[in-house]
């Protein structure tokens, strides 16, 4: 229970900066998607080193994951087609239309998000959440979940009485 309060209260300044970066990045120059290394390997990350995820309950490359969703899981928003960094192929990069015609970025098909309780870069406390309908991986250069788990996100999931850690995020 503990940890859901305080995801609840981190909730409302967490969602507001969240939009924020998706305002900035659509208005922006596209971002930049590269290879970085985690602890679960090589990934992709944005250009701040941030790890990127996909949800196995999209669509193809149609994103399903929307309001509460989309604020613990914040979309990769772009105004235009993403930049390839180190170690990512640009062939893989493309966008998809969001529901609210914003354009997200995808990678090999897979709508790409951030995971709000990534702090810092290198994280992946994301990695094989179940939630809102789906599961929750990072995605390898070549453009396939990683189904590793990541030793950090372990933890929290003994936090709730319920046994339900992060997939009482609205799942």
């Amino acid at each position: 229970m503990r940890l859901t309060y305080r995801l609840a209260a981190a909730a409302v300044p967490c969602a507001l900066a969240a939009v924020l970066a998706g305002v900035v990045l659509a208005a922006g120059a596209p971002p930049v998607v590269k290879a970085g290394s985690t602890g679960l390997g090589k990934v992709l990350v944005d250009s701040r080193g941030h790890a990127l995820y996909l949800f196995e309950h999209d669509k193809g490359t149609k994103s399903t994951c929307y309001g509460k969703c989309a604020t613990f899981w914040p979309p990769l928003l772009t105004s235009a087609k993403a930049t390839a960094g180190s170690g990512v192929k640009a062939t893989l990069l493309g966008t998809t239309r969001r529901s609210d015609g914003k354009l997200q970025v995808t990678y090999h098909g897979h709508p790409l998000y951030y995971f709000l309780q990534d702090k810092k870069a290198g994280q992946t406390a994301g990695q094989n959440v179940d939630a809102f309908g789906g599961e929750w991986y990072v995605v390898s250069p070549a453009g396939l979940k990683v189904e590793k788990k990541a030793a950090a996100a372990a933890p929290a999931t003994t936090t709730s009485p319920s046994g339900g850690g992060y997939g009482n995020y609205g799942g």
